[in-house]
């Protein structure tokens, strides 16, 4: 390597370190002042915390933000819509990808077009109302689905046209059935898309805020994400408290990136050829 490219690969690291700590900034605030007591954790700065560290801001934010209720609500909308968008998208995007009729295709275009569409939350409360669903954890959990089906209809689809039809043909010569076919062979073959759309699906829907505060008024039923909103109007003179609570909302959201980021890049790359 020429000391041209040392010094412009060296660059480039620098470069990179600066902008992810630059990045890091906001995580590390709000970690520190965790960690502070009310009157050091007021001016919000980047000092680092006294000893003693206060760990019990945490436990007052379990007890008084209700916290507990509010992480299994939203691990329940998260792993919902993550079961029925990765079951529904893999179906829809094997069928659109094996037949590809006219109607098919039309049918993939209007599911691909919901990526760019905005939501009319007046339209969808009229729905849920009438459907029965809204201010209900079933309800929201299926328009949890119904907003992450686009992107992963699209994301499975050019995986899909990379699994081998001859898998499909010597699976119906064996005698096997369609839902064996699926479930058996082709759905196993998917396994870095459907990792991608796991972690995906998992991250913005445990993240979501305007769809609970429009279609759950039930305080029982609030995700995290209201519950810290929440919690930040009463008590936000006591920024140590804001910071805990937010710091245990988003610790779930950062392992669960951090242990499938790898498979975020490699299915999203799988179906960059074909599709």
């Amino acid at each position: 390597m020429s000391p041209r490219a040392k010094i412009k690969l060296i660059s480039s690291n620098i470069l990179a370190w600066i902008i992810s700590l630059v990045c890091l900034v906001p995580l590390i605030l709000i970690l520190f002042n965790s960690l502070k007591d009310s009157t050091n954790a007021s001016d919000m700065n980047l000092k680092l915390p006294q000893i003693p560290l206060q760990w019990d801001n945490f436990l007052v934010v379990v007890e008084k933000g209700k916290l507990l209720g509010s992480f299994i609500n939203s691990l329940t909308y998260s792993a919902g819509s993550v079961l029925l968008c990765t079951i529904f998208a893999a179906l829809a995007a094997y069928v659109f990808s094996r037949n590809q009729t006219k109607l098919n295709k039309a049918l993939y275009l209007y599911m691909v077009l919901g990526i760019t569409m905005p939501i009319n939350y007046v339209a969808l409360t009229k729905v849920l109302m009438v459907l029965g669903l809204n201010n209900t954890r079933g309800g929201i959990v299926l328009l949890y689905t119904a907003m992450q089906l686009p992107f992963t209809v699209f994301l499975y689809h050019g995986f899909v046209a990379k699994v081998p039809v001859e898998l499909d043909e010597a699976a119906i010569i064996d005698g096997c059935s369609a839902w064996k076919l699926f479930f058996y062979i082709a759905f196993p073959m998917m396994k870095p898309a459907t990792a991608t759309a796991v972690v995906l699906t998992f991250l913005n829907t445990w993240n979501e805020f305007v769809s609970p505060l429009y279609f759950l008024s039930n305080s029982t039923k609030w995700p995290m994400t209201l519950s810290v909103y929440n919690f930040f109007g009463i008590y936000f003179k006591d920024w140590n408290l804001v910071c805990a609570d937010i710091v245990l909302t988003s610790v779930p959201v950062l392992l669960v990136y951090l242990l499938g980021q790898k498979y975020i890049v490699s299915g999203m790359t799988a179906g960059a050829v074909k599709g």
